[in-house]
């Protein structure tokens, strides 16, 4: 973020664009009923969101933040079963001063529908307080890039 004039100039960053992940559904991930347990639905959200920040350059070793997760629902709308491999379909819904919502939905490469639609907000903090801080216009710049419609 850049200071002109003593006003803060903000990179707008579109909304509406979407990130594509395929995850492979391990031999060890169903229950008994051969269904992926609904824990793991979390798990194969976190891996999206964390190769997402990655994409984005937000969050990464070294770099004085870190992303926590703030807010996560998940409507469960059918079974994943095994073997299959997951789409997690990570869209951008907004950008706040140090927050960012996605929604997300997971398919079975291959079979029609959803299985599973969810909503996440992370939040950048610095990691010496664990307090929020805002977005650098690099880290907004990244997401703008990996989100690009």
């Amino acid at each position: 973020m850049a200071v002109q004039s003593g006003v803060e100039k903000t990179l707008s960053v579109q909304t509406g664009g979407s990130y594509l992940i395929e995850i492979p559904v391990r031999w060890g991930d169903p229950d008994a009923l051969n269904h992926v347990n609904n824990t793991v639905y979390f798990r194969y959200m976190e891996e999206a969101r964390v190769q997402c920040a990655r994409a984005c350059n937000i969050g990464a070793p070294g770099s004085g933040r870190d992303i926590v997760l703030a807010h996560v629902t998940c409507d469960f709308l059918r079974p994943i079963l095994w073997p299959a491999t997951v789409r997690v379909d990570t869209k951008l819904v907004k950008v706040g001063r140090s927050s960012v919502e996605f929604e997300v939905e997971m398919s079975v490469k291959g079979e029609e529908g959803v299985c599973a639609r969810s909503r996440n907000v992370i939040v950048g903090v610095d990691p010496s307080t664990g307090r929020p801080v805002p977005w650098t216009e690099a880290e907004l710049e990244g997401l703008q890039r990996v989100f690009a419609s």
